[in-house]
């Protein structure tokens, strides 16, 4: 087999070739997959190999699309003719081994979750926003069930006693927008836990968006957050405390402030500082115009819980940054910054803090 010594993640790294020809068999699926042997496909595109040919490369792309395993590649230099198309069918497509490496160890650390979370992306990638919504509570919810979320729930020390929030989870506004229509303004107000995501704010937040979308008068929806960040992620004290996946299930269907933002994304901005990690992130998503601070930054680690994103990431990253670059976040866990966010177009505009103070935006920093 063709291997590459400089990248030692998983036995073994095919070449491009190498990983057509064996994609192109029968055992293909039992090969690659996620329950047994290796935890991921790897193929280095710069290994040097023969040829690939059109029809060989139909074949291992509907071969991709159904295997059990995450499939990752990487390639130095950009692919061109046959190897592009391949490559645009990877769950992950990177250019440097530093990218690669903690997708791998996620993979082997969390197997399930990593497996379920890029059917999730391949599946979901053509659905409407409702279907994919649907899609990724099904899936956040069996893996509510699973090993790996459970494993991680028994392995979490006793967290520190709750303290009651100073005021309602989300704070309500209504003043003028630009347009001289009314702004609905929905700051997120849990600033002594960096705004974790409870049930109380999911519910809060739900209200308000459903005042935002009623009322025809209202010109702009804006999303910020009360204190140093605007998001840090669902509230981890409340993980594992419903009674079971499938009410779980049946109340994100319900109560699910993502898809009321997809609704009216048209009308809604965020404003985005400080940490802004998985619903955090997940939900200003969908806003039509997003806005962060310089020093803000943007994480999905769900997957090293053994889950994946529930608030709605699978659906509204791919739509801003695509498929790959979505699985790359959630399989690396690693921290994107404002930047580089404004790069791939997660945020569309990065203000300096003065800028931002300038502008009366929210958060205290």
């Amino acid at each position: 087999m063709s291997t590459s010594a400089e990248l030692p993640l998983v036995r073994p790294v095919l070449s491009l070739g190498e990983a057509t020809r064996r994609l192109q068999t029968l055992c293909a699926i039992e090969d690659f997959a996620s329950i047994h042997g290796d935890a991921c496909l790897v193929v280095d595109f710069d290994l040097l190999d023969e040829p690939v040919s059109e029809p060989a490369a139909s074949q291992a792309i509907d071969a991709l699309e159904r295997l059990a395993c995450p499939h990752l590649a990487i390639a130095r230099t950009a692919p061109e003719g046959v190897a592009k198309a391949l490559w645009a069918r990877f769950d992950v497509a990177v250019e440097c081994q530093e990218d690669l490496s903690p997708v791998v160890a996620m993979c082997r650390r969390r197997p399930l979750a990593a497996l379920a979370l890029v059917q999730l992306l391949r599946h979901s990638e053509a659905l409407r926003v409702h279907d994919g919504l649907i899609a990724e509570s099904l899936v956040y919810s069996t893996l509510q069930a699973g090993p790996e979320f459970s494993s991680w729930l028994a392995s979490r020390r006793p967290g520190k006693p709750k303290v009651a929030t100073a005021g309602p989870a989300v704070r309500v506004q209504r003043d003028a927008a630009a347009d001289g229509r009314e702004r609905l303004r929905l700051s997120l107000n849990r600033p002594e836990k960096r705004n974790a995501f409870s049930a109380e704010m999911r519910d809060a937040l739900v209200e308000g968006l459903h005042v935002g979308i009623a009322d025809p008068g209202i010109g702009e929806i804006l999303l910020d957050g009360v204190g140093p960040s605007f998001c840090s992620g669902g509230d981890l004290d409340e993980f594992g405390t419903l009674p079971d996946p499938a009410t779980a299930h049946a109340i994100r269907s319900t109560r699910n402030a993502a898809s009321l933002l997809a609704e009216c994304a048209d009308r809604v901005r965020a404003d985005l500082h400080g940490a802004c990690v998985g619903a955090g992130i997940e939900l200003p998503a969908f806003a039509g115009r997003v806005v962060a601070r310089r020093d803000a930054f943007f994480q999905l680690p769900e997957t090293g819980l053994g889950l994946v994103p529930g608030a709605g990431g699978t659906v509204s990253l791919p739509r801003r940054i695509g498929r790959q670059r979505t699985a790359w976040m959630a399989l690396s866990g690693a921290r994107v910054d404002a930047d580089t966010a404004l790069r791939w177009g997660l945020v569309d505009e990065v203000l300096e803090p003065a800028e931002w103070n300038e502008q009366g935006k929210g958060g205290d920093g």
